[in-house]
């Protein structure tokens, strides 16, 4: 079983994901920590993972996806669907 886990590593030639910590999110993301706690607490942000007790990441890939969507959206509660109603 191990030897399967291997050779479909060693197939995979995508590019490792990169991780950015809060403060690299936060340059990106003009927002506050705790704005973006809770707009990633009631799902308007991605989620987070934590790789070690102490350290909190979020994939590129997934914030720029996110900025992508909020890309044009105007303002105002209307526009936002989980807080519309």
């Amino acid at each position: 079983m191990r030897e399967a886990a291997t050779q479909e590593a060693a197939l995979d030639t995508s590019p490792p994901r990169r991780m950015l910590n809060q403060e690299q999110v936060l340059k990106i993301v003009p927002v506050s920590p705790v704005t973006l706690w809770r707009m990633e607490k009631k799902g308007l942000f991605p989620k987070s993972t934590y790789i070690s007790p102490n350290r909190r990441v979020w994939y590129q890939d997934e914030i720029v996806r996110w900025q992508e969507e909020v890309n044009g959206r105007g303002r105002g509660h209307a526009n936002h669907p989980c807080e519309a109603q």
